[in-house]
């Protein structure tokens, strides 16, 4: 168990610094990297994205640069809210609610933490809508993760009882 524990703290800690060295960069080169991933969701999603001009294609990665980058944040706080629940299941004598609300108070100050961090990045700002963008993202993550536990555990013990 205490194993198990170090191992999910280290992991934790992992992605914290992962969501750290993302914050660090300065806004031209992030911005770079969201607006790839716009041509990228282009090259995939839209028909003869290929035959467009360069001109269409950064227009259509400008035009969704905003969501994508949202997007981002909302996901990289949704696994932390998945790992650090997973950390608190090796908790002695917690229940789900304590592990789900605690997992999402970490995850929320983190997100305020790395937003204040962000203040001393060039081009970069702390703004309290990402705090809740990534607040909600860590919730979701979390409740998806408890709703698929509870799923697997009820299946478990359906197939226990009829055996």
């Amino acid at each position: 168990m205490e194993k198990k524990k170090r191992i999910w703290t280290a992991m934790v800690l992992i992605w914290m610094v992962v969501i750290f060295m993302f914050s660090a960069k300065p806004a031209d080169e992030s911005s770079k990297e969201s607006l790839f991933v716009g041509r990228m969701i282009g090259q995939i999603f839209m028909k003869d994205f290929g035959e467009w001009t360069k001109e269409e294609q950064e227009a259509f990665a400008e035009t969704i640069n905003y969501p994508v980058r949202k997007a981002a944040h909302a996901t990289e706080y949704a696994v932390l809210g998945i790992l650090v629940l997973v950390r608190c299941k090796y908790q002695k004598k917690w229940n789900r609610k304590r592990m789900i609300l605690t997992a999402w108070g970490i995850s929320t100050m983190y997100a305020a933490t790395d937003e204040i961090h962000q203040l001393f990045v060039p081009g970069r700002s702390c703004m309290v809508t990402d705090v809740m963008i990534d607040s909600a993202g860590a919730l979701t993550g979390i409740l998806f993760a408890s709703a698929l536990a509870a799923i697997i555990i009820g299946r478990n013990r359906e197939q226990k009882h009829q055996k």
